[in-house]
């Protein structure tokens, strides 16, 4: 069935219900995605401080009209019988119907309730959110999250954390979206009901592709109820736009059939900056009384150098010119994840934060431990691996042999600039706290630098993305097994399963605990189990 779209009218219109948008047999009810109308995806909030709160909601009039104006109204109960604060807002065709305002005047350590009302007089669901606290703070509780691919598996993750009453804050680090063509999918992978828009085989390259993708995954009503009940920190990776992207373009990029890269990375920007209660601002750091400051980064599109290119050493054949490689640009002091500007600006903030909270902790997209490949891997491997996933594997292991890691893309793929983060924070005496994603897997490590500690890293596991378990046949306990004994910053890890972790921020203690979900290729709520690590204030440094 060919579709012809008017973006102004497109829309998967959650506000309808899921089940309103779906045939019996779980496809797409293009009619219904075409005319939906009103707040269409339920609302979120964003960008927390001690007195202020952005909010998002996204709204389609049914008249013929560019534009509209929603009030918004946050109060102190749910029944909006103490309304605190407000504002106007406009919208319309020009940002998809989304809009977004941030409310003022609010008080710290507050949960409040919002909602949004339109020129009809209807409301849209009623969110929860909770400002940032001041002064000494006890406890405070963050779901870190990465890597939610929709047509690969329902996100059992978001529903599960949604449903708990005892998280402050959401941290999303990246991949929120995925912007591969429906070609890509093997059938066996994809689920048939998680079906999405656009719906041709090539990746999203244009404006109207990534708002369809982004109106896709926020029609998921798992996705929905965790923006209704907590405030969401994000963080975009790579695949908000395409696969290892960097700031001049992307390993998954052709210009000859998906244009100019500036055009493309501008697109995605925009429809992400739309679609996500998020402002414009290129990093941030937000605090959490004395007890914490969290910082936004972006290491992907705006200041990130390009990949080190070790597939020529690797096609040469020999180990000369892997060390060449390794001696050379590998650790080229130019290199850069963050970009000059932003390394100055969080290095100064973690200098100054330092003294004024206990932990520093940074949202990153990608991850900071150093890991290279056991080389027994390549005997792991599964019957089936393509000749590629072979060469790959074996590609690895002998890069392992030189202390190179498995992945340039990966801040150990920069060590010249990981040495200045690690540095950075050892010389402010910082308790450093990594949170990263976008491996698929749950990982732990006690970092180091210069052979002192220097911080711990909380590695998330994937809501749905496949991990290193699909390339390998062994028990999962012998791949972590084998994965500690290779890599000495490498303190625990699970290869294995789905989900999210849970961050619990005491003065004294820090505690993660990553949750895996019993299944992703069915909706539920049933966890397999989970895995707790702490670390003691000052030691920077896992405990035993």
């Amino acid at each position: 069935m060919t579709l012809t779209i008017d973006r102004r009218r497109l829309i998967i219109g959650a506000g309808l219900g899921l089940g309103a948008l779906l045939l019996p047999g779980g496809k797409l009810l293009a009619t219904e995605v075409m005319n939906a109308r009103g707040f269409t995806h339920n609302v979120a909030s964003g960008e927390p401080g001690p007195d202020s709160m952005l909010l998002w909601t996204r709204y389609v009039p049914a008249g013929n009209t560019d534009e509209v104006r929603l009030q918004a109204e946050m109060a102190l109960d749910q029944a909006f019988t103490r309304v605190v604060g407000g504002a106007m807002v406009r919208t319309g065709a020009y940002r998809d119907w989304t809009a977004k305002l941030t409310i003022d005047g609010l008080q710290p350590g507050t949960t409040y309730y919002y909602r949004f009302i339109a020129p009809d007089g209807s409301h849209s669901p009623v969110g929860r959110t909770r400002t940032l606290p001041v002064g000494d703070v006890a406890s405070f509780r963050l779901g870190l999250f990465s890597c939610s691919n929709l047509p690969t598996g329902w996100f059992n993750a978001y529903a599960h954390a949604a449903q708990r009453q005892d998280m402050d804050l959401w941290l999303h680090v990246g991949d929120y979206i995925y912007e591969y063509g429906i070609a890509s999918y093997k059938p066996h992978d994809r689920i048939d009901e998680r079906q999405v828009l656009p719906a041709h085989d090539h990746e999203m390259v244009s404006l109207l592709d990534y708002r369809m993708r982004l109106a896709c995954y926020r029609a998921d009503p798992d996705l929905q109820k965790l923006h209704q009940m907590a405030p969401m920190v994000a963080v975009w990776d790579d695949h908000e736009i395409t696969n290892d992207s960097w700031e001049g373009g992307a390993g998954n990029h052709q210009p000859a059939t998906e244009g100019d890269w500036s055009m493309r990375k501008a697109a995605g920007m925009q429809a992400y900056r739309e679609w996500l209660p998020i402002s414009d601002e290129p990093w941030k750091a937000y605090p959490i009384g004395a007890l914490a400051t969290l910082y936004r980064t972006e290491s992907r599109l705006l200041g990130r150098t390009r990949q080190a290119d070790i597939e020529s050493a690797f096609a040469a054949g020999s180990q000369a010119a892997l060390e060449a490689f390794r001696d050379g640009p590998w650790q080229d002091p130019s290199a850069t994840m963050l970009g000059l500007e932003q390394e100055s600006w969080l290095y100064r903030a973690l200098g100054q934060n330092a003294s004024q909270s206990i932990w520093q902790l940074v949202g990153m997209g990608t991850i900071l431990g150093r890991t290279v490949m056991p080389a027994k891997t390549v005997d792991w491997l599964r019957p089936d691996a393509s000749a590629r996933t072979v060469q790959a594997f074996t590609d690895y292991v002998r890069a392992a042999r030189l202390g190179l890691p498995m992945w340039m893309d990966r801040w150990d793929g920069y060590p010249a600039a990981r040495s200045r983060l690690l540095r950075a924070a050892q010389q402010a005496d910082a308790n450093l706290v990594m949170l990263s994603g976008d491996s698929h897997n749950a990982w732990a490590y006690s970092l180091q630098e210069d052979g002192r500690p220097a911080g711990i890293e909380f590695a998330v596991q994937a809501v749905t993305s496949g991990g290193i378990e699909g390339s390998v046949v062994v028990d999962p306990r012998d791949v972590a097994r084998i994965f500690i004994e290779s890599n000495p910053e490498l303190d625990w890890c699970d290869t294995s399963r789905r989900g999210y972790a849970m961050i619990d921020i005491r003065p004294q203690r820090i505690t993660g605990e990553w949750v895996f979900m019993q299944d992703i290729k069915t909706r539920g709520l049933d966890v397999s189990g989970t895995h707790r690590m702490s670390a003691e204030r000052d030691r920077r440094r896992f405990s035993a």
